[in-house]
Protein backbone atom coordinates (compact mmCIF):
# COMPACT_ATOMS: atom_id res chain seq x y z
CA UNK A 1 0.00 0.00 0.00
CA UNK A 2 1.18 3.55 -0.13
CA UNK A 3 -0.05 6.66 1.31
CA UNK A 4 -2.46 8.09 -1.49
CA UNK A 5 -4.52 4.84 -0.42
CA UNK A 6 -7.59 5.30 1.97
CA UNK A 7 -7.98 2.70 5.14
CA UNK A 8 -11.22 1.00 4.60
CA UNK A 9 -13.01 2.84 1.59
CA UNK A 10 -15.40 0.46 0.66
CA UNK A 11 -16.77 0.73 4.54
CA UNK A 12 -16.50 4.36 5.18
CA UNK A 13 -17.98 5.22 1.85
CA UNK A 14 -20.82 2.77 3.29
CA UNK A 15 -21.32 4.03 6.58
CA UNK A 16 -21.78 7.47 5.32
CA UNK A 17 -24.05 6.87 3.18
CA UNK A 18 -26.11 4.97 6.27
CA UNK A 19 -25.86 8.24 7.94
CA UNK A 20 -27.23 10.51 4.44
CA UNK A 21 -30.08 7.74 4.32
CA UNK A 22 -30.90 8.17 7.60
CA UNK A 23 -31.30 12.12 7.29
CA UNK A 24 -32.64 11.92 4.13
CA UNK A 25 -35.59 10.48 6.57
CA UNK A 26 -35.62 12.16 9.65
CA UNK A 27 -34.06 15.19 8.77
CA UNK A 28 -32.79 17.24 11.76
CA UNK A 29 -33.99 17.88 15.12
CA UNK A 30 -33.58 15.07 16.96
CA UNK A 31 -31.87 13.73 20.20
CA UNK A 32 -29.01 11.93 19.75
CA UNK A 33 -30.11 8.55 20.60
CA UNK A 34 -32.78 8.56 17.61
CA UNK A 35 -30.01 8.98 15.61
CA UNK A 36 -28.36 6.09 17.44
CA UNK A 37 -30.92 3.60 16.99
CA UNK A 38 -31.80 4.85 13.62
CA UNK A 39 -28.22 4.00 12.44
CA UNK A 40 -27.78 0.98 14.32
CA UNK A 41 -30.86 -0.30 12.36
CA UNK A 42 -29.28 1.03 9.43
CA UNK A 43 -25.92 -1.11 9.88
CA UNK A 44 -28.25 -4.36 10.18
CA UNK A 45 -29.87 -3.68 6.89
CA UNK A 46 -26.49 -2.98 5.99
CA UNK A 47 -25.29 -6.25 7.15
CA UNK A 48 -22.52 -5.09 9.17
CA UNK A 49 -21.09 -6.75 12.36
CA UNK A 50 -21.39 -3.93 14.97
CA UNK A 51 -21.32 -3.25 18.73
CA UNK A 52 -23.23 0.02 20.24
CA UNK A 53 -22.53 1.70 23.30
CA UNK A 54 -18.72 -0.36 23.60
CA UNK A 55 -17.06 0.01 26.55
CA UNK A 56 -13.24 0.15 26.22
CA UNK A 57 -10.74 0.17 29.24
CA UNK A 58 -7.67 2.41 29.94
CA UNK A 59 -5.01 0.49 31.65
CA UNK A 60 -2.29 1.28 33.34
CA UNK A 61 -0.09 -1.21 34.79
CA UNK A 62 -2.55 -3.67 34.83
CA UNK A 63 -4.97 -1.10 36.94
CA UNK A 64 -8.09 -0.22 35.16
CA UNK A 65 -7.38 3.96 34.93
CA UNK A 66 -10.80 4.79 33.34
CA UNK A 67 -13.31 3.74 30.50
CA UNK A 68 -14.58 4.98 27.28
CA UNK A 69 -17.81 4.18 25.81
CA UNK A 70 -17.88 4.45 22.03
CA UNK A 71 -21.06 5.29 20.15
CA UNK A 72 -20.29 2.02 17.62
CA UNK A 73 -17.46 -0.23 16.37
CA UNK A 74 -17.98 -1.63 13.15
CA UNK A 75 -16.60 -4.93 11.89
CA UNK A 76 -14.37 -4.35 15.08
CA UNK A 77 -11.82 -2.24 13.08
CA UNK A 78 -14.08 0.94 12.66
CA UNK A 79 -15.21 3.63 15.53
CA UNK A 80 -18.07 5.32 14.35
CA UNK A 81 -19.25 8.91 16.65
CA UNK A 82 -22.45 10.70 16.19
CA UNK A 83 -23.19 13.71 17.06
CA UNK A 84 -26.26 16.28 16.53
CA UNK A 85 -24.85 19.63 16.45
CA UNK A 86 -23.84 23.08 13.85
CA UNK A 87 -20.61 22.82 13.16
CA UNK A 88 -18.00 19.85 13.16
CA UNK A 89 -16.04 20.42 16.30
CA UNK A 90 -12.19 19.68 17.34
CA UNK A 91 -13.03 18.62 20.99
CA UNK A 92 -14.74 15.41 19.25
CA UNK A 93 -11.70 14.94 17.32
CA UNK A 94 -9.96 14.56 20.39
CA UNK A 95 -12.31 12.65 22.06
CA UNK A 96 -12.30 10.09 19.27
CA UNK A 97 -8.62 10.12 18.91
CA UNK A 98 -8.29 9.04 22.68
CA UNK A 99 -11.07 5.87 21.76
CA UNK A 100 -8.82 5.34 19.00
CA UNK A 101 -5.45 4.65 20.99
CA UNK A 102 -7.58 3.12 24.31
CA UNK A 103 -8.43 0.17 21.43
CA UNK A 104 -5.91 0.30 19.23
CA UNK A 105 -7.82 1.06 16.32
CA UNK A 106 -6.83 3.23 13.06
CA UNK A 107 -10.30 5.21 11.96
CA UNK A 108 -12.63 6.73 13.59
CA UNK A 109 -15.81 8.60 11.48
CA UNK A 110 -17.33 11.36 13.38
CA UNK A 111 -20.72 11.83 11.52
CA UNK A 112 -22.80 15.08 12.79
CA UNK A 113 -26.38 15.78 11.84
CA UNK A 114 -26.64 19.44 11.62
CA UNK A 115 -29.40 21.87 10.29
CA UNK A 116 -27.39 21.91 6.82
CA UNK A 117 -27.21 17.77 6.63
CA UNK A 118 -24.87 15.57 7.44
CA UNK A 119 -21.07 16.60 8.00
CA UNK A 120 -18.15 13.98 8.62
CA UNK A 121 -14.74 13.82 9.40
CA UNK A 122 -12.31 10.84 9.47
CA UNK A 123 -9.89 10.66 12.07
CA UNK A 124 -6.58 8.07 11.71
CA UNK A 125 -5.28 7.08 14.60
CA UNK A 126 -1.81 9.12 14.50
CA UNK A 127 -0.57 6.90 17.69
CA UNK A 128 -0.45 3.68 15.33
CA UNK A 129 1.67 3.16 12.25
CA UNK A 130 -1.54 2.82 10.08
CA UNK A 131 0.39 3.13 6.48
CA UNK A 132 -1.90 4.61 4.87
CA UNK A 133 -3.69 7.92 4.14
CA UNK A 134 -6.74 9.57 4.99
Amino acid sequence: MNNNQVIYPEESYDIVGAAYAIFNELGYGFKEVVYQKAFAQELKKRNYNFENEKEIEVKYDNVILGKYRLDFIVDEKIVVELKVRHALGYAHIKQVMGYLKAGNYKLAILIYFTEEGVKFRRVLNSYKDVGVGI
